[in-house]
């Protein structure tokens, strides 16, 4: 069984793979003996790659290109190709989302929610990981294997709970609500993965979602964490580190006959 979840030799693609779930989803997987080539809009020095993967700098390499633009994702992908070979796995995990404790206009009511912060996240969390899909998911195809996976959230299932989020107007005095634009965007990832998953399915390329709940960050306010854990059967949010394990599995040869799932890994949040 150990082999049928190696991901021995096989090169990955981490988007976002600097960020605190990103750097997860890296290390375990060049930990596990993938070669991982992280996406990043910037650029990342040698010194702080070594801080942040010690021990893993020979299987991590970052390439610089925004999920937002098609050529830097090209030409990217090339020099990858070019280095490592044409990659087996690709985790769309970069996403920006409006935070518990943002400013209020980024988190207005849905009358007067402004297009500018639509259109962000938007652009990165549902068109970027189109593109992604797009441009690394082509080179599979024509290699005739490979296996995207999608981070979504339980906001791609149901809506945002409003009442998370009341403490903030009888704080503050200013009303907040969990704002359309991120529950958009992760639903849209649901019927983006079916549709992938269906159009290269004769190509042995592979597509699934998996749906996080909340993760330990330590950036949430107390207020908001309380009123979540209230809404989770496990009364916790999830370790960074648990989420590593079903990435793995979706990138093995474990799950060779799924495609257009989503995993659902929540705590039981939706499950009430």
């Amino acid at each position: 069984m150990s082999g049928l979840f190696s991901v021995e030799g096989k090169i990955a693609v981490v988007t976002g793979g600097l960020g605190q779930l990103g750097r997860e989803f890296a290390a375990s997987l060049a930990e596990a003996g993938a070669k991982v080539a992280i996406y990043s809009r910037r650029p990342v020095a040698q010194d702080k790659l070594d801080e942040l993967y010690p021990g893993l700098q020979d299987n991590i390499r970052v390439y610089e290109a925004s999920v937002t633009d098609k050529a830097a994702l090209e030409a990217a992908t090339d020099q990858l190709i070019s280095d490592w070979g044409v990659p087996h796995i690709l985790v769309n995990n970069a996403g920006i989302d409006s935070k518990p404790d943002g400013g209020a206009e980024q988190n207005a009511p849905f009358e007067v929610y402004p297009q500018k912060f639509w259109d962000d996240i938007i652009d990165v969390n549902l068109t970027g990981v189109m593109l992604c899909s797009q441009v690394i998911g082509t080179k599979m195809a024509e290699a005739g294997r490979g296996s995207i996976i999608n981070v979504g959230s339980i906001y791609g299932i149901v809506s945002p709970n409003q009442a998370l989020y009341a403490y903030r107007q009888e704080r503050d005095g200013v009303p907040f609500i969990k704002a359309v634009s991120y529950a958009a965007s992760k639903s849209g990832l649901v019927n983006l993965t079916r549709y992938v998953a269906t159009y290269w399915a004769e190509k042995n390329v592979r597509c699934n979602l998996i749906s996080f709940g909340g993760v330990k960050t330590g950036s949430f306010d107390k207020e908001f964490v309380d009123n979540f854990l209230e809404r989770v059967p496990m009364r916790r949010q999830a370790e960074k580190s648990e989420y590593n394990g079903v990435i793995q599995f979706l990138a093995s040869d474990a799950s060779s006959y799924m495609t257009g799932s989503n995993v659902v890994v929540d705590g039981g949040f939706t499950a009430w």
